[in-house]
């Protein structure tokens, strides 16, 4: 009934004198039945693929084989009881964080929550395979265990970013295919990284952060809608929507300290990275609500700025975010990460849809790309500052690539203070440095490549992509009540005290009331 309002009152609005009016409706989705089967194919040729690689090539670790435990293995040593905690914080932040987050769309709420259901299993499940081949892979098998499940959900994490990118505007088969070639490529680079630069990366700014958000600015480039770029009509959000995605951001922020801590050294290292994490979103949380404000024309508040630019201090420490670089630099980063994330918002995503042909739909350059960068930054002069007199003996723990090599006499002085210290590769903490900045060019032409490839593909026909006038909608591919996009219903009285602007906001919601009322 809205949707048929407002096109009525655009008919009278163009055509008062006219005595014929034709209308040019549009018609179903192209090849819409050729792409239904397809899916239903594919998805079931997937399940058959998936069924038989994992029983063929999936096997237990050593920590979860029942033949491996005696009498004298001691149950509680067991990695499950390090890991599982971990592992469910990320579940958390996978699942109801990104899920709640990104159904701010009003008329696009089960896409964002269900789509994102649906990408993150079959990003797990098929990151187990990918990664597991690079990591986990010994005599022939995949050996599976809970960590291999942590780094299955920081793969999961990078396609949920890059889904930002370009969500409203793709069918679940494009975000299937998305994810089919996304992981692969984030795995190689994950591989190449650090297998061959060796870099510190604890809280993933660069392997996650900036992957994921270059290879979704990638994908939305080839995706690129002229259509689109003045704006959309169900491009908007409602009062609950903003609820829902606010309650994904509390989730997001509550667990994000297991994120950047999880696959950290136990101990110092961890404890160090939980408390810069938290106090990293405290400084961008208290700047975001300061901005939001002061950037306001009338001072007020504005709730995308609350359910984004709030977590930026999580991604500005995260590469340094098990480093000695004191409280007081983690509450610095989360305010310049805030800034530049708020800034970004407000100016650089206009520029990028406009000049660029980038149409960044939740922002992923600002709250990832841009914070990333300055974390990498932040990582870099931490790299370049180290020394024994700062962290002492366990420089070489933290740092693992700067421990002696063979041969060298401080090797064995050094494996006396900590046991079980590994051969390093004698790096100067200027070629770390070096090797971090390669670390962060290499990713991100890597990431944008594979998001430019992934885009072409994404464009052939029969995948059942979204026209412009059905995008940011949930009746295309879901059963969706009938008051689904009905206006909001609610009797207002007006006061002497209310300002002009809610009199006018309320008149123009009872009006509307009024003209449903009549159709009726």
């Amino acid at each position: 009934m809205h949707t048929a309002m407002r096109l009525n009152e655009v008919i009278i609005k163009k055509s008062k004198e006219a005595k014929l009016v034709l209308l040019n409706m549009p018609g179903p989705p192209k090849n819409r039945k050729c792409s239904q089967f397809l899916k239903s194919s594919l998805q079931s040729v997937h399940t058959v693929i998936f069924v038989a690689i994992y029983f063929a090539f999936v096997t237990y670790d050593d920590q979860a084989d029942a033949r491996f435990q005696t009498n004298q293995t001691n149950p509680m040593h067991n990695a499950v009881y390090k890991d599982y905690p971990f592992f469910t914080d990320i579940q958390v932040m996978i699942f109801l964080g990104f899920g709640c987050l990104l159904a701010f769309f009003r008329l696009y709420g089960f896409g964002g929550i269900v789509f994102n259901f649906l990408t993150a299993t079959f990003a797990i499940q098929w990151a187990i395979l990918v990664q597991g081949y690079f990591q986990f892979y010994d005599n022939g098998k995949i050996h599976l265990g809970v960590i291999n499940l942590i780094n299955a959900e920081f793969a999961c994490a990078v396609v949920l970013i890059s889904f930002g990118a370009v969500l409203g505007k793709t069918s679940p088969l494009q975000l299937l295919v998305m994810v089919l070639l996304e992981v692969p490529v984030f795995a190689v680079t994950e591989w190449v990284v650090l297998m061959y630069l060796r870099i510190n990366d604890a809280g993933g700014s660069i392997l996650i952060h900036l992957f994921a958000c270059y290879f979704g600015l990638g994908v939305t480039f080839v995706l690129y809608r002229s259509g689109l770029n003045e704006g959309h009509v169900k491009e908007n959000s409602s009062y609950h929507s903003d609820i829902l995605s606010v309650m994904g951001t509390l989730f997001l922020w509550v667990f994000w300290p297991s994120f950047n801590s999880a696959l950290t050294l136990k101990g110092d290292d961890q404890h160090r990275a939980i408390l810069h994490t938290f106090i990293g979103l405290s400084a961008s949380t208290l700047t975001a609500f300061a901005l939001s404000a002061m950037l306001n024309k009338k001072g007020k508040l504005t709730m995308a700025d609350i359910q984004n630019v709030t977590l930026a201090g999580g991604v500005t420490v995260g590469a340094s975010v098990d480093m000695m670089i004191s409280p007081a630099a983690a509450y610095v980063l989360g305010m310049m990460g805030c800034t530049a994330c708020m800034l970004g918002y407000k100016y650089l995503s206009p520029f990028l849809a406009q000049r660029c042909r980038i149409q960044d739909q939740c922002g992923i350059h600002n709250l990832h790309g841009l914070t990333g960068l300055i974390s990498c930054a932040a990582g870099i002069c931490a790299i370049l500052m180290a020394d024994e007199d700062i962290y002492g003996p366990s420089l070489y723990e933290i740092f693992t690539h700067r421990a002696p090599v063979e041969g060298d006499p401080k090797l064995q002085e050094l494996q006396m203070l900590i046991p079980g210290l590994k051969l390093g590769l004698g790096r100067t903490a200027k070629e770390q440095a070096l090797f971090q900045v390669a670390a962060v060019f290499s990713t991100i032409g890597l990431s944008a490549l594979g998001g430019i490839l992934t885009g072409y593909v994404l464009k052939l026909p029969y995948l059942a992509s979204p026209s412009d006038n059905l995008c940011f909608d949930d009746a295309l591919f879901f059963e969706v009540p009938p008051d689904y996009d009905a206006p909001l219903k609610l009797n207002y009285k007006m006061t002497a005290e209310d300002s002009s602007d809610v009199q006018h906001q309320r008149v123009v919601i009872q009006l509307m009331d009024n003209m449903e009322n009549k159709c009726a």
